[in-house]
């Protein structure tokens, strides 16, 4: 019994470590494919918006959560389900507006980045730029137009 249970963990740090090596050379690819930091920093974003539109029906089917309240609730959701479900990680809420309508997710232990190291050159590259446009191309699909993902 121990034995499956270990291959299920061995499996998912496989399957873990395979996305976070893939998605490194994505971003390997982009940085050859386009003149500067900037394109490649609206590629990921673009991407990743892509991919939102289409990963909202996922999550929803499958964590069973219902329609959120308020954008504190909603702000839940990503942190503790979310993320949980998709990445493994649960990121930290903070830096409220005074409105209520912006905050910030602070990620421990960001799974992009295990086994990166940035060139010098490309100090303006937003890394994980591709996690901003997930996040904004699933909250338009729930009507949450005025979000806007800053890193």
């Amino acid at each position: 019994m121990s034995r499956q249970a270990n291959r299920g963990t061995e499996s998912k740090k496989m399957s873990s470590e395979l996305f976070t090596l893939t998605y490194g050379a994505l971003v390997t690819q982009l940085c050859k494919d386009y003149e500067n930091d900037e394109d490649v920093n609206k590629q990921l974003d673009k991407m990743g918006y892509n991919i939102g539109v289409r990963l909202i029906e996922d999550f929803l089917a499958r964590s069973n959560v219902g329609r959120c309240h308020d954008f504190r609730e909603t702000a839940d959701v990503i942190a503790k389900v979310a993320f949980k479900m998709y990445l493994g990680i649960t990121p930290s809420i903070t830096n409220w507006s005074p409105a209520g309508d912006e905050f910030s997710l602070i990620l421990e232990n960001n799974p992009l980045v295990d086994f990166v190291e940035l060139p010098d050159n490309h100090s303006s590259l937003i890394y994980s730029n591709l996690l901003c446009g997930v996040l904004r191309g699933a909250l338009e699909m729930i009507r949450k137009p005025r979000y806007t993902a800053d890193t």
